[in-house]
């Protein structure tokens, strides 16, 4: 019989989907590493969020191991390549949180040109700083996109309807899919220096880490609005800091940091910024994404199983 063990909180539906099919599932959210190392050899599936790492040691141990599953998008935290080669098939499920992510992307957007999150901080601590903070009106504003996947394209569409002019770059060909969408196609210099929002949407792999430091902030309009829903590891976060602090960027909303929860002194201090929205990795945390992630994820899963038992 195939065994399953989920190591991260998913949805209710994997869990009972999964054992309504008579498959045996573990469910241990929140267990150590030291524990994985221990349990991992037992089982062939093992069903993972963010948390979790999938490291070469742990896929070592698990010596029945078939197939890991990410309920989510990204795929940072799985060594991908060495479970290939070990004949270890990866799946994810890439589409369920577009519009989430989205939706939070166009929020932090509004939420920074208007310095929401400030003015409402210093309201609750019994100022009442009305003419103090001025905002800027998104209508009319360049909104630059790093990377022109499934969530750049949606975040491009929601924001033609706040009367922005959306310009993208992305490593790939992406010129047929943002034609459809009234989106010009620039290089990264030319992106940098033109956008008065920047919207990042990359995955994170070696080359995209630190893509945004301190030579990119100097090419950056004044002013300029920082948006990561992405990884944190893409942003320079000590040159943000800095950027932040010599008035280069207006404001920076961030769904990640490098460090999750931050450790590192610049960390905190950016996270203490007046000028800086910052949200604990929520991007893909609604109920509607959730569910979305575990149908999809389970479709897969249940493909991957039958395989198993044949």
């Amino acid at each position: 019989m195939v065994k399953v063990l989920v190591t991260d909180h998913v949805d209710d539906y994997i869990i009972n989907t999964l054992r309504n099919k008579g498959i045996h599932i573990d469910y241990m959210p929140g267990i150590s590493k030291e524990d994985l190392l221990k349990v991992i050899p037992e089982y062939d599936v093992i069903i993972v969020r963010g948390r979790t790492k999938v490291t070469k040691d742990v896929i070592d141990r698990g010596t029945k191991l078939r197939v890991i599953a990410r309920a989510g998008v990204g795929l940072d935290n799985i060594d991908v390549e060495y479970a290939k080669a070990r004949g270890i098939e990866v799946i994810n499920a890439p589409e369920g949180s577009t519009q989430s992510v989205a939706e939070l992307t166009i929020g932090f957007m509004i939420m920074a040109a208007r310095l929401i999150a400030l003015q409402d901080r210093l309201v609750k601590g019994g100022d009442w700083p009305k003419g103090k903070y001025p905002g800027i009106e998104l209508f009319g504003k360049t909104l630059g996109i790093i990377g022109f996947g499934r969530i750049g394209q949606r975040v491009a569409e929601l924001a033609k309807a706040l009367g922005m002019r959306i310009i993208a770059y992305d490593v790939v060909d992406i010129r047929n899919r943002a034609s459809k969408l009234g989106v010009d196609v620039v290089d990264f210099e030319t992106l940098i220096r033109n956008s008065d929002v920047i919207s990042i949407h990359v995955s994170l792999t070696p080359s995209a880490r630190h893509m945004i430091g301190d030579r990119e902030f100097q090419m950056m309009k004044n002013g300029v609005i920082i948006i990561n829903t992405s990884r944190g590891e893409v942003i320079d976060t000590r040159a943000l800091l800095k950027a932040l602090n010599d008035g280069k960027v207006a404001a920076a909303a961030l769904d990640v940091l490098e460090n999750e929860p931050p450790k590192e002194p610049w960390e905190v201090e950016l996270v203490k910024h007046p000028r800086v929205i910052i949200t604990p990795h929520i991007g893909a945390e609604t109920k509607e994404a959730q569910r979305r992630i575990a149908e999809i994820l389970v479709n897969k899963l249940l493909d991957q199983i039958a395989k198993l038992n044949q």
